[in-house]
């Protein structure tokens, strides 16, 4: 059980590096810094936000309008921190005896 639980805190880390990634991505593109007209470029953006918009378009449903900012990715990622430290190695860890 275990590796299990350490499995599925690697991929949460991964996860979360492939948010960061995307909202990177995201910045070159709006600054053109990199071409979407990019055949690789475009590839690797697609495939970036089509593993990131479930979880980062429900959140940015239920944030408020910031003028422009999205933060979903920040809130995305301090959520999966959360998951990952509160509930997978917290399970891992056990309960926590205080004197």
């Amino acid at each position: 059980m275990a590796e299990l639980l350490i499995f599925i805190g690697w991929l949460i880390d991964l996860y979360i590096w492939i948010i960061i990634i995307q909202a990177v991505l995201s910045w070159l593109v709006a600054f053109n810094v990199v071409n979407m007209r990019n055949q690789i470029v475009y590839v690797v953006g697609n495939a970036l936000y089509r593993l990131t918009e479930p979880v980062c378009g429900r959140i940015r449903r239920i944030l408020p309008a910031m003028g422009g900012i999205d933060f979903s990715p920040l809130v995305a990622i301090i959520a999966l921190l959360f998951i990952k430290n509160v509930v997978v190695l917290g399970w891992l860890m056990g309960p926590v005896r205080s004197f």
